[in-house]
């Protein structure tokens, strides 16, 4: 799409953040040395400054101040950060909840305080940070889910088949974060979450039939 658009796209392999092939990394070194623009949405706090100003008051604003809990999965960490500041502001008592995919590091940053990682990987795509990001520093997170692929898969499928909406990975993660919340605290909880990216950037892999059969994902297994 960007090419598309006229933009020139420079791609890479995946290496994590440690190495100076990284992507971000990359983008740093090009803009230091051609005098272009770095967005460093990963580190420039004004990511979560702008869910604090916007995505925090509209949750409060839409749930007339009875919000109960935020689950987010964190890509740059920006809105669950930005987000849960502001509502724990107006409400200490809100929960504040992490869904990470198996592979992140931060279901153990918020577990056990490490980045410990070792316990399997996942299809989805813009999130899952191994890192502390300067977005993420010094907030408060009340809890974090370990959120299958299988799961968020089954949600997904559900979505589109009962709601008519049609999301991504990511989203799924998040709904099955906000599904655990609603079971770990019973009723009378007022729950949000985001959709947060679209299903068609997945249609050639969790939405193709070929794809979920060879990485042994079911989309019609029902949300347990």
């Amino acid at each position: 799409m960007l090419r598309t658009l006229g933009a020139e796209v420079i791609t890479g392999p995946e290496n994590p953040y440690s190495d100076p092939r990284n992507c971000n990394r990359q983008a740093q070194r090009l803009a230091e040395e051609k005098g272009w623009f770095w967005a460093n949405q990963f580190d420039n706090v004004a990511n979560r400054q702008a869910h604090f100003k916007t995505t925090g008051p509209e949750i409060w604003e839409q749930t007339g101040g009875e919000v109960t809990g935020f689950v987010a999965s964190i890509g740059t960490g920006g809105t669950l950060a930005g987000a849960s500041l502001f509502l724990k502001e107006q409400n200490p008592q809100i929960k504040a909840i992490c869904a990470d995919p198996y592979g992140a590091a931060m279901y153990s940053w918020f577990k056990n305080g490490d980045l410990n990682t070792k316990d399997g990987d996942s299809y989805a795509e813009g999130i899952g940070q191994m890192r502390v990001t300067e977005n993420l520093k010094g907030i408060v997170v009340d809890d974090a889910y370990r959120i299958t692929d299988q799961l968020a898969l089954s949600i997904i499928y559900q979505l589109m088949r009962e709601e008519g909406i049609f999301v991504g990975l990511s989203s799924g993660i998040n709904a099955a974060g906000a599904l655990q919340l609603a079971r770990d605290g019973g009723p009378g909880q007022v729950i949000v979450t985001l959709l947060c990216d679209s299903g068609i950037r997945y249609m050639s892999r969790i939405f193709n039939p070929d794809w979920l059969q060879a990485h042994g994902l079911d989309p019609n297994q029902p949300v347990s």
